[in-house]
């Protein structure tokens, strides 16, 4: 028996105890339209999708080659045409989630309008777009149930048995578009106590996962900005324990914790840890400290020093009142960061570099597995780095090293068209392509993400239409850059009406209303002609 067949018979059993005021209802509606409903709450998809992670993450341990990808999205719609191109094109969702990127919310879903990725926006805006995400992606498994119930009536209607089998098992065996979203909780958007409130909003709107940064709440930067300003570890492992409580509360005991470090980037403390013994956490996060040493008849008012050694000595403070890190400390602090994470709750680390180098990250994954070794990584393809230059630059020191004549090529010129069609441009693109796979396997990285590739795409999509449309193109702009593609690459948006819910509502009227009921999908819809 089927989740589906069981629906229809505990329906039937049930009418048939109601009696005759039921008799309109029919048993296998009812199942068609729990199986279009499969998540009833947000914890139901935040624990489906939790144990999909930790599925994941236990695989990726035994087999490096089964990393995980996401791209980031800013609407639902979005994220639901992202889910049902991977399963037109690939089959299935196995190994693809969602990530929600703070710096798309803050950018396009704040009522301020636009902001920087500074934690100024909304935080309900956060919660509010994991909602929306898991509405779109319920309704595409609505949408393509409704298509499989319509295509088996049908079978039915010409007693096509061989149809009427596949199409059940397709519906007995139907795979959810509901994946794994990584969403993104800044530095927490306050105290811990604020971060902990936050974290259930999220996490009952149906996220499994949870990413947080080390940064300071009130002074929180996007990753590739300058001016970050990091926390001591005791205060951020406040915030990873107060997201840990959040899922602990609500029951999902499996959820996953991202601990993202900003420090290769963030040169600035607000504050001194406090050190209670020589060598311990605080201890070893001050050392990190740009410092001057001072004799004690040398002390100013409102001076600040630490012993340091058996010596007193002043650390470099700012007009800003922040405090300085040493220059060159950054990748140090981030295996410190990451080490410490783990060891107080995290699941998965996050470690914002400058650029995609794959060298770079294992000498620091390699650090952090000395002491973890099956820690992992999620990894930024971030849009803010310039990958064609990157990967141009880091082929062309290859080049060198190797000893090719690298004469044809200007290093600080290398994004020039002039060199699409060289060989250093051909091994850099097939470097970038296979950049995840050789990263997966060397760097310890579980998962990759673009966090806001979707905000280009839409940019660079309407951009390509109104530079026609709204010249000599007209009509034909949209006509043959938009709707013959969808026709002839089997996009279902071409089928807009569809799409948005039209023939499911057809079909629920007619569960309620039998032959009464007025349909929208008559002969005279135009959607017909597709």
């Amino acid at each position: 028996m089927t989740a589906y067949q069981d629906d229809i018979d505990a329906i039937e059993a049930l009418k048939q105890e109601t009696g005759s005021s039921w008799d309109a209802i029919n048993p296998e509606s009812v199942a068609r339209m729990r199986a279009q409903n499969r998540f009833r709450t947000g914890l139901q998809i935040a624990q489906y999708t939790a144990d999909i992670m930790r599925k994941d993450m236990a695989e990726y341990d035994a087999d490096s080659s089964v990393y995980t990808q996401s791209l980031g999205v800013w609407h639902g719609f979005i994220g639901q045409q992202k889910l049902i191109s991977i399963k037109k094109h690939l089959k299935t969702t196995n190994k693809r989630y969602l990530y929600l990127s703070g710096w798309m919310v803050a950018a396009l879903r704040s009522e301020f309008g636009p902001l920087p990725d500074q934690s100024m926006h909304e935080k309900t805006a956060v919660p509010a777009l994991i909602e929306e995400l898991y509405t779109f992606l319920r309704q595409a498994d609505a949408r393509e149930l409704d298509l499989l119930f319509s295509q088996l009536d049908a079978a039915r209607a010409a007693g096509d048995e061989t149809s009427i089998e596949l199409i059940q098992t397709q519906i007995d065996n139907y795979e959810t578009h509901v994946v794994p979203i990584i969403a993104d909780i800044d530095a927490g958007f306050g105290n811990p106590e604020a971060t902990y409130l936050l974290a259930k909003k999220m996490i009952e709107a149906g996220a499994c996962a949870l990413q947080i940064e080390n940064q300071v709440s009130d002074e929180k930067q996007c990753g590739h900005q300058d001016g970050k300003v990091t926390v001591p570890h005791e205060d951020f492992i406040a915030k990873i324990n107060a997201v840990r409580y959040a899922f602990l509360e609500l029951g999902i005991d499996n959820g996953v914790i991202v601990s993202r470090t900003d420090s290769l980037g963030a040169g600035l403390t607000q504050k001194l840890a406090v050190s209670r013994a020589p060598g311990d956490l605080g201890d070893q996060y001050n050392s990190f400290l740009d410092v001057e040493e001072i004799p004690e008849s040398g002390l100013s008012d409102g001076d600040v020093v630490i012993k340091r050694d058996g010596k007193l000595v002043r650390p470099k403070r700012l007009p800003s009142n922040l405090f300085q890190f040493r220059a060159g400390t950054g990748e140090e602090r981030c295996v410190l960061d990451s080490i410490t994470s783990l060891q107080n709750g995290a699941d998965l680390l996050w470690i914002e570099t400058e650029k995609p180098h794959i060298a770079q990250i294992a000498g620091m994954m390699n650090a952090v597995r000395k002491v973890i070794p099956n820690a992992k990584l999620v990894y930024n393809n971030s849009p803010s780095f310039n990958w064609t230059t990157s990967f141009r630059q880091q082929t062309y020191d290859a080049f060198v090293e190797a000893g090719k004549d690298v004469s044809a090529y200007d290093r600080s010129k290398l994004m020039g068209v002039e060199y699409d069609d060289t060989e250093l441009a051909q091994v850099a693109d097939e470097n970038i392509r296979t950049f995840q796979r050789d990263s997966s396997a060397q760097a310890g990285i579980f998962h990759h993400l673009i966090t806001l590739p979707t905000y280009h795409t839409a940019a660079l999509s309407t951009d390509d239409l109104a530079k026609g449309y709204f010249a000599d193109q007209g009509m034909l702009a949209y006509v043959k850059g938009v709707q013959r593609r969808e026709i002839r690459e089997g996009v279902a948006t071409v089928k807009h009406q569809n799409m948005a819910g039209s023939d499911i509502g057809d079909n629920h009227k007619e569960y309620f209303a039998g032959d009464s009921a007025l349909k929208a999908g008559g002969e005279n819809n135009t959607m017909n002609q597709f």
